[in-house]
This record gives C-alpha cells, sequence and structure tokens, in this order.
C-alpha cells in the first residue's frame, strides 16, 4: 500500500485537472483557477512523499507528467479556449473563420506543455533548477490572468490577436533554453539562495498588498488570483536577469 501512495495523490492531481478543464469550457474561470490551484498542491507533495517513503519509480515518473499535462496544460487551455470565444477582434481578423479556428489554436499551449514536460523527464540539467519554465507557473499565471482579469481581456484594450501572440510568448517561455530557479533549497544560507528570498519577499509584498487592497474592494479572492499572475511575470524576469548575471552574482 506504502508505494501507492505517491501515486493516488498524482492521480488527485489529474482529476483536479479534469475538474478545472470542465469547469473552464463551462464558462467557471474561478473555479478552473480553484483546481488548477489544488492540483498544484498534490503536485507538490506527490513527490515529497515519494522520496520521504522511498517508493519513486519510473510509473510515478510518467503518471506524474500525463498528469502535469491535464491540470497545467489542457485546463488553461480550455481556460483560453473561452476566453478567444468572448475576446473582441480587430477588423481585419473579424471573419467567421477566425472566429471558428481562432479558439482551436488555445490547444498548442496543451502541446508545448507536454513538450516541456517530456524535455524534462530526459534532461539531466533539470534537477536543482529548470530550462523553461514549469508548467505549473505557466497555468498558475493563465489561470490567475483569466480568472482575475476577464473583463479587461475581453474589453476594447485587448483583442484575439494579442492574446494568441502573448500565448505564443508563454508557449515559448515553456520550451526555451533560458535557465529558471527553482524554490528548491540544500542549505539555508544567503549566499546560495538570494535570487529565491528576494523573490519570495516581493512574493509576500504583492501578495499582501492584494489582500489588502482586495478587502478594500470586497474582492480579495480576484485581486489575489491577479497578484499570483504577476508573481509568475517576477518570477519569469528574475530568471531572466539572473541568466545573464555572473554566476556568483545571480
Amino acid at each position: 500500500m506504502k508505494k501507492n501512495i505517491p501515486n493516488i495523490l498524482t492521480c488527485c492531481n489529474l482529476i483536479c485537472g479534469c475538474i478545472a478543464t470542465y469547469a473552464a469550457f463551462h464558462h467557471g474561470h474561478g473555479v478552473a483557477f480553484v483546481f488548477i490551484l489544488l492540483g498544484a498542491v498534490f503536485d507538490f507533495f506527490d513527490g515529497m512523499v515519494a522520496r520521504v517513503l522511498g517508493v519513486s519509480g519510473k510509473l510515478g515518473l510518467q503518471l506524474d507528467s500525463l498528469a502535469d499535462d491535464i491540470t497545467f496544460g489542457l485546463a488553461p487551455s480550455a481556460m483560453v479556449f473561452t476566453l478567444f470565444n468572448h475576446v473582441a477582434y480587430p477588423q481585419v481578423m473579424a471573419t467567421d473563420f477566425f472566429f471558428n479556428v481562432m479558439p482551436f489554436t488555445a490547444f498548442i499551449m496543451a502541446a508545448f506543455s507536454a513538450m516541456r514536460l517530456a524535455k524534462f523527464n530526459i534532461d539531466e540539467r533539470q534537477h536543482l533548477g529548470f530550462i523553461g519554465m514549469p508548467t505549473p507557473a505557466n497555468a498558475i499565471f493563465w489561470g490567475g490572468l483569466i480568472s482575475s482579469s476577464e473583463a479587461w481581456l475581453t474589453g476594447v484594450h485587448f483583442n484575439a490577436f494579442f492574446l494568441f501572440m502573448f500565448m505564443m510568448l508563454s508557449c515559448w517561455l515553456l520550451v526555451c533554453e533560458v535557465p529558471m530557479f527553482a524554490l528548491k533549497f540544500k542549505n539555508l544560507s544567503w549566499a546560495d539562495n538570494k535570487i529565491k528570498y528576494v523573490f519570495l519577499a516581493l512574493c509576500v509584498v504583492v501578495l499582501g498588498a492584494c489582500v489588502i487592497f482586495g478587502s478594500g474592494q470586497g474582492a480579495v479572492w480576484q485581486y489575489l488570483s491577479r497578484g499570483m499572475a504577476m508573481c509568475i511575470g517576477l518570477y519569469v524576469m528574475m530568471s531572466i536577469v539572473a541568466s545573464y548575471l555572473p554566476e556568483e552574482q545571480a
């Protein structure tokens, strides 16, 4: 029974992804984002439990990747799919062809997420950090952005072309060769973990501010979701900047 506990947690992650996908297709973006976050919690604990119990194996690795592509690939793609059905289209794209085709381009992100996960499984460089943006970060960004800012995304300031280009940028980030730090600590020293400590401190500030402003507006969850998307954007920018710094300064 002990060896099956991590796989059970991984399956819970997968089920969360299925529920998130269903909610996204039925325009429940807030619910979809909650289940993406819940899936991320299961994804965090399945690996940790496997290591603690000493039951890591090839089956768990493959199952984890399959579950991650559902929760962090398909579910956010479904959210983008529904957004394409409501976003404004520029005049040059206001034809039946684009109305019918553009929503399905959202699933390009699910394909790139699968490629990201496959690369991670065979890339020996990613034990202590990542090469490219991890799929949970990408899913949390899109989930937080869409669930908190759908009114702005479907307003006059945004359109389907910008959405497509923005989505393709995130697809590139998933498989690019840019090193990105992982929140893994071999020790607690400042010298070895300064970028992680700075990032966590900034996240506390951003999320704390979102809770304060959200409380004043009676929309704590909306502001908190937006804050989580901002933290992922901050993570990507800090990783890119750090990749250009000498190793002793990063």
